[in-house]
């Protein structure tokens, strides 16, 4: 038995010249954190807004749970959303914004009452009932809101840049409770964000999205360490791409980059793009050179000292450029030339875009 409790299936939608869906498919499965992250104009807040409900697809299907909404009113998916601006009642207390959705269900007033208490607890807002939304803090605002969408217990949770309005130290705190209160409550999460800590952060899965199609799909871990096109490896902070020439070989590929060269083993792409993904933290500085190793000369550039790390802009023999990050400082100086190494395992053939 098939445990996705979302299809969406060719999905098309068309604003004049811009295409925020593009024969979009995809399935998700029950109690899972899906997310969608992508740019701005990427379509990832559309297809949310098409799966609750709130946009028509020009074409294409959206199930959910096994049958087909696509033409279904938002009050009867039996979804929940919440919206990157909090969008509570002023005028109500706290117990009034969670318990509004309650209203349509057959509950006595103890029950909805049980029921609001519950949610409150379960966001970390026990014993705010009684107080009115304009009196709390922004990350308290937002946990109102997600209180008040999982109250009438939904199919799935739809959430649209949630925390983008918070401030860092609150939202690098929300995206460790949004994820446990995923976790405890067993809810599906479908989540849009442009933030890619926030995706790898919470996430069970990572959609990232360019021009109305997802491009890679996969685990965080997965799609950080190995991104599948050069759109993807530049999406994500730290990831250098550089030109390449690829040569086929038996079980793997010979790489020239510069004026090295290093043979990668593993399963080629279908479509080899002629570039490379190298992760700045594992360019190893003055490290001499070992077999299984891509080794390059290059001449330092700027130094940026960044707290966890080191910045080095670097540059290569061909003019290509690189940034390698480091914990602590190098003793290295800018104009300096240093030869710099790279495991072949952390050296990734990208796929054409």
């Amino acid at each position: 038995m098939s445990d996705t409790i979302l299809s969406l299936r060719h999905l098309a939608k068309r604003f004049g010249s811009t295409v925020p869906a593009d024969d979009f498919s995809i399935d998700i499965r029950q109690g899972e954190f899906f997310t969608m992250l992508g740019p701005s104009g990427s379509g990832k807040s559309t297809i949310l807004r098409m799966i609750a409900g709130l946009e028509q697809a020009d074409s294409g299907s959206i199930l959910i749970d096994g049958k087909d909404m696509t033409h279904t009113p938002p009050w009867k998916r039996h979804l929940g959303m919440v919206f990157q601006q909090y969008a509570n009642f002023p005028h109500m207390t706290v117990a009034g914004n969670v318990g509004y959705g309650l209203r349509r269900l057959p509950l006595s007033a103890s029950e909805a009452r049980a029921r609001v208490l519950e949610l409150l607890e379960l966001v970390g807002l026990g014993g705010f009932e009684g107080r009115r939304v304009a009196q709390l803090s922004g990350g308290e605002q937002q946990r109102v809101a997600i209180a008040r969408a999982l109250a009438p217990r939904p199919t799935i949770l739809l959430l649209d840049e949630p925390l983008s309005a918070l401030d860092e130290k609150i939202r690098r705190e929300m995206q460790i409770e949004l994820r446990a209160i995923q976790k405890r409550t067993a809810t599906t999460f479908v989540y849009v964000t442009h933030d890619q800590e926030e995706a790898l952060t919470m996430s069970d899965r990572v959609a990232v999205l360019n021009g109305g199609r997802y491009i890679q799909c996969d685990a965080p871990k997965a799609i950080f360490q190995h991104p599948r096109t050069a759109f993807v490896a530049r999406f994500f902070r730290g990831c250098n791409v550089l030109e390449a020439r690829i040569t086929p070989r038996e079980g793997g590929g010979h790489v020239e980059v510069a004026e090295a060269s290093v043979f990668v083993p593993g399963p080629l792409p279908a479509r080899l793009s002629g570039s490379v993904a190298i992760r700045g933290e594992t360019i190893g500085l003055r490290h001499a050179p070992r077999p299984d190793t891509l080794h390059l000369t290059a001449t330092v550039g700027q130094i940026v000292y960044r707290g966890l790390y080191t910045s080095y802009d670097l540059c290569l023999a061909d003019g290509q450029r690189l940034t390698a990050m480091q914990a602590g400082a190098e003793e290295i100086k800018e104009g300096e030339v240093v030869t710099i190494s790279v495991a072949v395992k952390d050296v990734v053939l990208l796929e054409q875009d």
